[in-house]
């Protein structure tokens, strides 16, 4: 009743005339992490819900020109959703609400459907996932898929529209459609240097990393700009429109260090459940680095740890986390703290036990554990096989002298089980896992810092029943007097087991920074972004091409902006957790020369190594 009268007053019933076309959209309201508005903001919101006629949709069609409108789709008149006003959503995030349209829509003198605009006459933003029209004339069923956020109409200078899910190549569009589809591109692009975007604009951009560097904190804080420059070169990132810092121009001014609010366009923003899990697993990972900082505070070595028994430390304490896997987690209110209490591991406030440990606390010593973890590990991209003895260096000479290896055949022979050097190379069955190009020129700068460690090489040898056995490390460390005079190299073999183990040692924190800055950080994040913010410029939503990139672009650049502000920033958590420290992102430009698109699929890069 009182719908029907609310629709009486607001027009929402009136009595069209013509044929109707009837159809459903599936919509998602904000979620508890997303609620921003106070009590007033909410109560406005159910004024704007119960007084205006809501959201409408206008369909485009992709047959029939407008000749007094230069040709573009003929436009139906306004169809509102239906049964808003008692279909609330629920406030848990990704519940979905599926909501009536009828269009009118004559065939004859408007063909068929291609494209259609949405306008939100409400207070607050909402989620439209999809929309289907049933028994279109001639087609049937006519699906569109949308997954974007719709913000208040006032909010836009543009009108917001969606195409169906059929794909065209630019020449292949519809003519109708043809000049939706260039504003629309022209939208994501936006207006150039010096806009500022807001939340609700859709802008896709390029900037440098002008934005890790705080200058105006002082001159501990300053770091180069990387990309646009031939010392530095770098993926582009999104750009966010921030004011210069006041001590450098070139260098974007920052965030308060808490505040996570990146300007990315908000469709590539997380969803509330997944923005829930990233919020819950930084509370849980603080809680397990903060028992142990604390103690290190009072030791008398700080950044060190003094035993393996200090290690062990790690994973012992904490407080039982009760499991909440069944029953009560439906009781939990918000997905947040339902993600904080999930039950993956045992106890809160202390590191996961590693299942590798959990038998035998020294298991990771073995040889044959040491080779398991390069393959089966966090970074098993960059192991290849040795095609010539000794390892070669690519580093140029005059910069930094001779850095070639200095393992000779005496070194490895006696633990390649009767095999010569010659014989393995022959075969096949020499590995190397080298790192030493990759930290050598910065080892100087890295070792004036409380960190000390070495550049590495490892030579492993396949054995018959498959497996790897390492047979010698080659640690090295640049010239006291310059790098120009190549490097100091010690040869380590299983044949003294206690320096072995500590050789070891230093090979896996290589290979672990090189996974978090160059594998992970690098080829997996960086690199992409440039092709999300082209994918969004250059390809429509109806090119087949972006349709395919889609689902695995999602969240990518969301991630790369939370990264810039708290992880890899100057001072930021990777700075402070991995080797090379301040230096950690330069060192990743100096990697990024070499990086090659066209090498980059699997097959391609198998065969390379």
């Amino acid at each position: 009743v009182v719908e029907a009268m609310a629709g009486t007053l607001c027009g929402r019933i009136a009595a069209d005339p013509g044929a109707k076309i009837k159809g459903r959209v599936v919509v998602m309201k904000k979620g508890l992490v997303d609620v921003t508005d106070g009590p007033g903001g909410l109560l406005y919101s159910r004024y704007y819900k119960f007084l205006r006629r809501g959201v409408s949709l206008r369909f485009i069609s992709s047959t029939h020109g407008d000749p007094e409108n230069d040709s573009k789709g003929k436009v139906s008149r306004e169809a509102y959703l239906e049964d808003w006003i008692l279909k609330f959503p629920s406030l848990a995030p990704q519940s979905e609400t599926t909501l009536d349209i009828s269009v009118e829509w004559d065939e004859e003198s408007m063909g068929v459907p291609g494209a259609f605009i949405v306008k939100n006459l409400h207070h607050e933003q909402f989620f439209l996932k999809t929309v289907t029209l049933d028994d279109v004339p001639g087609v049937g069923h006519l699906h569109f898929v949308c997954n974007s956020w719709i913000y208040p109409a006032h909010r836009y200078q543009y009108d917001r529209i969606f195409f169906s899910n059929k794909t065209y190549l630019p020449d292949d569009t519809p003519p109708p459609l043809k000049w939706y589809r260039e504003e629309e591109l022209s939208i994501l692009r936006g207006k150039g240097a010096g806009e500022v975007p807001m939340m609700w604009d859709r802008v896709y951009d390029y900037a440098c990393y002008n934005d890790l560097g705080d200058p105006d904190r002082g001159r501990d804080y300053v770091r180069p700009v990387l990309g646009g420059t031939t010392d530095f070169p770098y993926p582009r990132r999104q750009m966010t429109g921030r004011r210069p810092s006041k001590a450098d121009p070139r260098t974007e001014s920052r965030l308060f260090f808490a505040n996570i609010d990146v300007y990315v366009p908000r469709d590539e923003r997380f969803s509330s459940i997944k923005f829930s899990d990233f919020i819950a697993d930084t509370v849980k990972s603080l809680g397990q680095l903060v028992p142990p900082e604390v103690k290190a505070a009072f030791h008398k070595t700080p950044n060190e740890f003094g035993t393996f028994s200090h290690i062990d430390d790690l994973y012992d304490g904490g407080i039982p986390i009760p499991d909440v896997s069944v029953g009560i987690s439906r009781y939990i209110p918000c997905e947040f703290f339902r993600e904080l209490f999930r039950s993956d591991a045992d106890y809160l406030l202390h590191y996961p036990v590693p299942d590798v440990i959990k038998e035998d606390r020294r298991a990771w010593r073995s040889d044959e554990e040491f080779c398991r973890e390069m393959l089966a590990g966090v970074n098993p991209a960059v192991i290849q096989r040795l095609t010539d003895f000794p390892p070669k260096s690519k580093l140029p000479p005059l910069l930094f002298g001779g850095q070639s290896s200095t393992i000779k055949n005496h070194n490895i022979e006696p633990f390649m089980n009767g095999l010569t050097v010659e014989q393995a190379v022959k075969d096949g069955k020499l590995y190397v896992l080298d790192h030493h190009d990759t930290f050598v020129p910065y080892m100087t700068r890295i070792n004036r810092t409380e960190t000390k460690t070495h550049a590495s090489r490892t030579l492993l040898l396949l054995q018959d029943d498959g497996t790897l056995k390492p047979i010698a490390i080659e640690l090295s460390l640049p010239h006291t007097t310059g790098n120009q005079y190549g490097s100091f190299s010690s040869i380590y073999t299983p044949e003294d087991q206690t320096r072995w183990h500590l050789a070891k040692a230093y090979v896996a924190v290589n290979d672990s920074g090189h996974h978090q800055l160059v594998s992970h950080w690098l080829h997996t994040h960086a690199v992409m972004e440039p092709f999300i913010i082209a994918t969004n410029r250059r390809l429509s939503a109806m090119h087949p091409v972006h349709k395919l990139l889609k689902p695995h672009l999602r969240d990518t650049m969301h991630i790369n902006a939370l990264a810039r502000q708290i992880l890899i920033n100057a001072g930021g958590l990777l700075e402070s957790t991995v080797f090379p420290g301040k230096y950690a992102m330069e060192l990743t430009s100096m990697v990024y020369k070499s990086w090659n698109f066209n090498e980059q699929a699997l097959p391609v890069d198998l065969r390379k190594r």
